[in-house]
């Protein structure tokens, strides 16, 4: 009997329960635990250093047979065969209320110590079950920095053998959700990583699956080519532990499919060369500069005004009062004055103090660079947006040194001030040169407000630059997460009459096929429910 023939063959896994008898009956596997934070490691075995290991990350919606691809990757790489009578899985059951608790986790599965059954190598199996989630898309901000935490600690994964994009046969287009995850996801690596990205199809009932990859072609969506030019593919079912009933020939054949899929799956990963990540942490860290760069721009243009304001009303005020002001030294002047203040801010440490959620913020510019900070950042010496130890964010582009990482952040405000004309004076010639310094009082306003023009410029062309550089690097520039962006820098670069950048910049957004603005709309749905909450 089934019970037997685990008892038996596979004696020697001890970390396993019975939770179902009959045929097959089914072992639920209880690989050792480990979390930190939302990511979760669940290892099965011990890890051999002398043995080669492949990782997988897997990408699909809820509904798509993603566990049960997982178990049967685990039950293939044991060597379970049909007439075991017998299915292992490593992914539990989930009941409703652990599934909402379950959405945001990032759970690697590591599968040691059965290299030689049929796999000369061990697996890792990255799951990323929250994407696409109804809670929002700060929910998918922090799955990729649990990626992102992965794929920089010290005992994390540093290559990827294959990009798994996972979707049902029968699907004749990729849905909105559909689209914005696999764009999501895609958009993570760098150009390299291409050829390792393949379609995992699964409820297959065998041939080609012509509609579901047509459905990949008009996403757009950038993987592996065969030599007919369609996307890598592998072919799953999705009836490996199905109850055995009197009539078995049917099962017994969509068995042997899946297997065959399976085999041919890792066949390819035999064959295929690994990607070290480093590229793809490049593109994640011009990521990080690029949105923090342009949260701090968009922060010091929505200022300009104040300032102008505030520049305007003091001007008027002197010239209004001309004569008065150089009989009397203690003469004041009314106006709104722009400042900056402190905001709390959610911030948190886990993981015993490894990780750290804050504000890196600049003490001199005042302006706050990165929020939230780099989780694995416990100090702005770490934070992504310092490059040889200088701020990539900031105005001033200051060193480490002038950064704090806290649970506040600057904020602009304004208020109604009375001050007299020295401290006016003060506040002005502040960091001037001395030639500068000789200047009269409506000569340094004037020249303020030629600096704010010039620096705003600059602060454009640097954003500019950040679209430049992952353009070079990255294999998807332009997604869902930097679409707002790129318009924004559009428009205020059309301001500035900036017609050669501007071009190339509607360059890459052209770029984009049906599927990605359907995963644009898609997000643009969710983040608009969730603001109506």
């Amino acid at each position: 009997m089934a019970t037997s023939n685990a008892s038996s063959k596979y004696n020697y896994i001890s970390c396993k329960k019975l939770i179902k008898d009959g045929s097959p009956a089914v072992w639920q596997l209880k690989p050792k635990k480990n979390e930190i934070g939302n990511l979760t490691k669940m290892t099965l075995g011990e890890k051999n250093p002398n043995k080669k290991n492949k990782t997988i990350l897997l990408v699909g919606e809820t509904g798509t047979g993603k566990s049960t691809l997982i178990n049967t990757l685990v039950n293939y790489t044991i060597g379970v065969k049909w007439e075991d009578d017998v299915w292992f899985q490593i992914v539990e059951d989930e009941k409703k209320e652990q599934f909402e608790s379950q959405t945001s986790d990032v759970i690697v599965y590591e599968i040691f110590g059965f290299e030689g059954s049929v796999l000369p190598f061990s697996l890792t199996i990255i799951d990323t079950p929250g994407f696409g989630d109804t809670k929002g898309l700060e929910m998918d901000e922090a799955i990729n920095k649990r990626l992102f935490d992965l794929f920089c600690s010290e005992d994390g994964v540093h290559e990827i053998d294959a990009v798994g994009l996972v979707l049902k046969a029968g699907l004749n287009r990729l849905s909105d959700r559909l689209s914005y995850i696999f764009n999501s996801v895609v958009s993570l690596f760098g150009k390299d990583l291409e050829r390792n990205i393949v379609a995992l199809i699964t409820h297959s009932p065998g041939g080609t699956p012509t509609n579901a990859l047509k459905a990949l072609e008009a996403a757009n969506i950038k993987c592996a080519r065969n030599e007919k030019g369609q996307p890598v593919h592998f072919l799953f079912n999705n009836s490996q532990n199905d109850t055995r009933e009197d009539d078995t020939d049917d099962l017994e054949y969509s068995y042997t499919k899946a297997m065959k899929g399976m085999h041919q799956f890792t066949a390819f990963l035999k064959k295929t060369a690994p990607q070290n990540l480093e590229k793809t942490m490049s593109v994640h860290k011009e990521q990080i500069r690029l949105e923090a760069c342009i949260h701090n721009l968009k922060d010091r243009i929505e200022s300009i005004p104040h300032k102008l304001k505030e520049i305007q009303q003091i001007q008027e005020g002197l010239m209004k009062n001309e004569q008065e002001m150089k009989n009397n030294k203690e003469f004041t002047v009314e106006y709104d004055e722009h400042y900056k203040d402190k905001e709390s801010v959610y911030s948190r440490t886990w993981g015993w103090g490894m990780f750290f959620e804050g504000a890196v913020s600049c003490t001199v510019c005042e302006e706050t660079c990165h929020f939230p900070g780099c989780t694995t950042a416990k100090k702005p010496y770490w934070c992504e947006v310092m490059k040889g130890n200088y701020c990539t964010v900031c105005t001033g582009k200051c060193i480490y040194e002038h950064h704090v990482k806290e649970n506040w952040r600057y904020v602009n405000k304004t208020r109604r001030v009375k001050k007299n004309l020295q401290s006016v004076k003060d506040k002005y010639e502040k960091n001037r040169t001395e030639t500068e310094k000789k200047m009269g009082i409506l000569e340094i306003f004037q020249k303020q407000n030629e600096t704010l023009e010039a620096n705003k410029t600059h602060w454009l062309n640097g954003a500019y630059e950040c679209f430049i550089k992952l353009e070079q690097i990255a294999l998807n520039v332009v997604s869902v997460s930097t679409y707002d962006h790129l318009k924004f820098l559009i428009g205020e670069l059309e301001k500035k009459k900036e017609g050669e950048k501007v071009k190339k910049l509607k360059e890459m957004s052209l770029k984009k096929a049906e599927g990605f603005l359907a995963g644009l709309q898609y997000s643009k749905t969710i983040k608009g429910k969730n603001q109506k909450v």
